[in-house]
């Protein structure tokens, strides 16, 4: 196995940089998927990593427009006095629903379901894992209708603060509010803080190093500034991966963690007409506005939560709301002594930042301007004085994310979560594969885990190292298809 990093180290918009003594994450965003039962803690246990990681609870704060504060609690109990706190007696339907059905998705995304199946064999896979889902507890036959209609359809008679709460929580979980977000997709997203949040020991980028130097400890290679280039192919299948800097690496398996764009581009009159066919990034897409900002340790409160989503008018993103992340208190490699590192995102559109970019330099440093001072504002709401307490600030713009992750015009996030049918399938063509967020079930740290696993399964099978049954019995079988390199 060789993996190709186009950075100096691993992660993407899921990394950490290092500037002036700071370790910044990418994006403001939180580690997910690691309870007991979870996407990474399995992955763990098959390929024998330890995260250095401690877990968060409360994993975020959400700050309503009112004042209004509601706490994320992992821990159910907890969750479910604060929600009643904040929302009444009257919205527990609404989150009955939401739990029943996040538990019942994620076990069957945990089956590892080849969606959308792509051969005879996978619609045979598929169809014998929803018998069986179904068989287990003929109840889930409810589910069927949400998987055709938004989450606003439990919300018909909420109150203005759960729907404004529940549009926030959905718009950073599966890239739109509850209008417009699937109900099965939208129930699961809504249930991330439950299944395990986690701080890495030095940021983000620790997860995607972790893995990496498991590559290497299995015999493989991990190659850095290293830019594909070109797939080669002979036939219908590929024979090797071209790089930027004239490297040649045979390749029978090509999996790309890259956008549909980027795929095309490295398998040019090759690529396959449904994928050339893709636009660069969907006409709802999302690209990230971030503010990076180290902060005096002091100016934040003692016990403060280490993820804050703040609201501050309607409608949501562009600088109108914000998720701020902190670096961990205990964690002192991320941070000069007495200072702590502070990403801080929102949504934003992609081709007004393009447009400006391209036609008048001056306008965009202006807007960049605008949306740094207006997300340290919105900083100043749950850390008092804060743009005062910072001393080093640097911001990010979708120009910025397609210079340092590649990802073309800066789209982030995948495809917002509308509909089962929204995400690409994982097969390219024969021994091309997709993973990341374009695929099923789109973003997120588990996500987009259990979306690799699922191609990993897809592999093996080619290759009969696994056979048709359970994927999870097979933890030896991925163990020794690491040590033999393939």
């Amino acid at each position: 196995m060789t993996v190709l990093e186009a950075h100096e180290s691993p992660g993407g918009c899921a990394a950490t940089f290092c500037v002036d003594g700071y370790r910044f994450d990418v994006g403001a965003t939180v580690a997910g998927g690691f309870a007991p039962d979870a996407p990474m803690s399995l992955l763990a246990h098959w390929l024998g990593i330890r995260w250095d990681a401690r877990p968060v609870d409360p994993v975020m704060t959400v700050h309503l427009p009112d004042g209004t504060r509601v706490v994320r609690f992992s821990d159910s109990q907890r969750w479910g006095t604060e929600r009643r706190r904040a929302f009444g007696d009257a919205a527990e339907a609404f989150w009955r629903w939401q739990e029943r059905t996040a538990d019942a998705l994620w076990a069957f995304a945990m089956m590892l379901p080849p969606w959308r199946p792509q051969s005879q064999a996978e619609l045979r896979q598929l169809t014998k894992l929803i018998a069986k889902f179904f068989a287990e507890k003929p109840s889930r036959a409810l589910l069927l209708a949400d998987a055709f209609r938004p989450v606003a359809t439990h919300l018909a008679i909420a109150s203005p603060q759960l729907r404004l709460f529940v549009d926030a929580q959905l718009l950073i979980s599966v890239q739109c509010t509850a209008e417009r977000a699937n109900g099965l997709f939208g129930a699961a997203a809504l249930d991330l803080p439950r299944r395990g949040v986690v701080h890495f020991r030095g940021g983000m980028g620790t997860l995607a190093q972790t893995l990496a130097d498991t590559v290497v400890r299995h015999s493989g290679a991990v190659i850095y500034n290293c830019r594909a280039k070109r797939i080669v192919m002979e036939g219908n299948k590929p024979v090797a991966v071209e790089t930027a800097n004239s490297m040649s690496i045979p390749a029978d398996i090509v999996v790309a963690n890259l956008t549909p764009a980027s795929v095309v581009e490295l398998l040019g009159d090759k690529a396959p007409r449904w994928l050339r066919y893709q636009t660069p990034f969907p006409y709802d897409g999302w690209g990230a506005f971030v503010v990076y900002a180290g902060v005096d340790a002091s100016a934040v409160p003692p016990n403060f939560c280490p993820h804050h989503q703040i609201i501050t008018v309607e409608p949501l993103a562009e600088s109108n709301s914000a998720f701020l992340s902190l670096s961990p208190e205990w964690d002192e490699t991320r941070a000069p002594h007495g200072y702590r590192a502070v990403t801080i995102s929102t949504h934003t559109k992609l081709a007004p930042w393009w447009r400006l970019w391209r036609t008048d330099k001056a306008a965009y440093e202006q807007r960049k301007q605008e949306c740094t001072e207006r997300l340290l504002a919105a900083a100043d709401r749950v850390i008092p004085q804060f743009r005062e307490a910072t001393t080093r600030v640097l911001a990010g713009t979708p120009i910025t994310f397609q210079r340092y992750t590649g990802r073309p015009f800066g789209w982030v996030g995948g495809f917002p979560q509308t509909s089962l049918f929204r995400c690409l399938p994982p097969r390219i063509a024969t021994g091309i594969w997709l993973v990341g967020d374009s695929v099923f079930p789109g973003q997120s740290t588990a996500a987009v885990v259990l979306g690799a696993l699922r191609v990993a399964q897809a592999i093996l099978r080619e290759w009969r190292l696994c056979d048709g049954s359970d994927f999870f019995i097979q933890s030896t079988t991925m163990s020794r298809l690491a040590l033999q390199g393939r």
